[in-house]
């Protein structure tokens, strides 16, 4: 396994690089202090499985960054890892094209299962009361109307399964799933599925048969 970890502070990268090995027997990392050398790794190793990177670094912004890698390579899974708890930040990583919003002030195990969830093809948010400037978004929340089997076609979605998988796991045919999917888009006003997951979390949605935020800390 061949992981990108970028932060321009190197007590932090060795601190997760401790973490980072934990996820495989063999686990090469390679290190990049700002944004242009997550560039020049990635162009040199193509084979990257997974780009850990900051938000905040010299370069560039971080969103116009992880939007920029994502176009360039889009192939290699990004994951951004930061301090920073805000709301619209997340909402503008995750519209970038990044496949997880990992804290820095999560504990080891916590960080992991992020990262594995999205090796696993997955995606990873935070829970609501994580993060900054989700109030108004909880209360219109309450005000979103889904059934029982959306909430399920929108979990699945979460945990990036395409339409035939959602289709196969809750006996349901393919034609349906995409009827779901449209009304999900409809109810949450987005055009398209990291914007459902986006949009869910915020407005603390709950998942059938759990009482915690839709999608609780993985998705």
């Amino acid at each position: 396994m061949k992981i990108l970890l970028a932060d321009d502070h190197p007590l932090f990268r060795d601190g997760v690089r401790h973490v980072l090995s934990q996820l495989s027997q063999h686990v090469e990392i390679l290190d990049a202090p700002d944004f242009p050398g997550v560039f020049r790794i990635a162009t040199e190793h193509p084979d990257l499985d997974l780009a850990l990177v900051d938000l905040y670094m010299p370069g560039m912004p971080g969103h116009q960054g992880v939007a920029a890698f994502r176009q360039q390579f889009p192939e290699i899974p990004l994951v951004v890892l930061t301090a920073s708890e805000s709301s619209q930040d997340m909402q503008k990583v995750m519209t970038a094209g990044a496949l997880g919003y990992i804290l820095k002030s999560y504990p080891a195990p916590l960080m992991l299962e992020a990262l594995r969830s999205v090796l696993g093809g997955g995606m990873f948010l935070p829970e609501a009361p994580a993060l900054t400037g989700d109030e108004s978004a909880r209360s219109a929340g309450e005000q979103i109307s889904l059934t029982t089997r959306q909430r399920e076609v929108l979990a699945l979605l979460a945990e990036g399964k395409p339409n035939k998988l959602i289709a196969r796991a809750l006996d349901l045919t393919e034609g349906t799933v995409k009827i779901h999917v449209a009304a999900i888009f409809r109810a949450l006003e987005v055009s398209n599925r990291t914007e459902a997951v986006i949009a869910a979390r915020r407005l603390g949605l709950a998942m059938p048969g759990n009482d915690r935020p839709y999608p609780g800390h993985h998705a």
